[in-house]
């Protein structure tokens, strides 16, 4: 069973992200799309999808960090509306957290990064509040992630094997981009059943985006 699997993975795999001097036009940006805490409500196509989105992804989540439904729906819903709004697939963020902390909130790797993300507290005084404990509240941290995430895609005009390798300071080798990317695949969402039955019809038309 893949939620097995996913349980067993390793409990993380972080590097670092380094420390690059921002102009103040990238460094203003970034601190904005870190300010909006309106609630975090994602993007479905349809409430049935919405429903079997979170029941599938939450079998998956390892027990032992997220043990009762309530808090597995609650992370989830964060997550996909964190990478809706930086523009990322909310598997591939799901693939990165499991590599980067094993779903640990308060991880801590050699390096000092922190929380789901694996964060570099360096960030907080770049573009936050110069508070790295903040890094420990799932919003707060998950948002980092993602618009650092956004922020090395951009630099790397949409090439996620560099934007991952710049995410853990490991830019130029293939070991951490690889380990994410297989982590994604493990994370695709399948339609269930019940789901793939009510959108047959619609089966020739052009898909939303997720």
């Amino acid at each position: 069973m893949l939620s097995a699997g996913l349980a067993a993975a390793p409990a993380a795999r972080a590097g670092a992200q380094l420390y690059e001097p921002l102009s103040d036009s990238v460094r203003v940006a970034l601190a904005a799309a870190l300010r909006d805490r309106s609630p975090p409500e994602p993007r479905f196509a349809s409430t049935m999808e919405k429903v079997d989105w979170l029941a599938e992804m939450a079998e998956r989540l390892p027990a032992r960090h997220k043990p009762t439904h309530a808090e597995r729906i609650e992370f989830l819903q964060m997550v996909r509306y964190e990478a809706q709004r930086a523009g990322l697939d909310p598997q591939l963020v799901l693939g990165l957290i499991q590599v980067e902390s094993g779903f640990r909130r308060h991880a801590i790797s050699s390096a000092g990064a922190r929380g789901y993300m694996q964060v570099m507290p360096f960030w907080t005084r770049l573009i936050g509040d110069g508070e790295p404990s903040g890094l420990f509240d799932a919003r707060t941290n998950l948002r980092y992630g993602c618009v650092i995430l956004r922020h090395y895609l951009d630099m790397e005009r949409g090439d996620l094997y560099r934007a991952l390798g710049r995410y853990n300071g490991s830019l130029g080798r293939p070991e951490y981009p690889n380990m994410v990317q297989a982590a994604w695949k493990r994370w695709a969402y399948e339609p269930g059943p019940r789901l793939q039955q009510v959108s047959a019809p619609a089966a020739a038309g052009p898909s939303l985006p997720r």
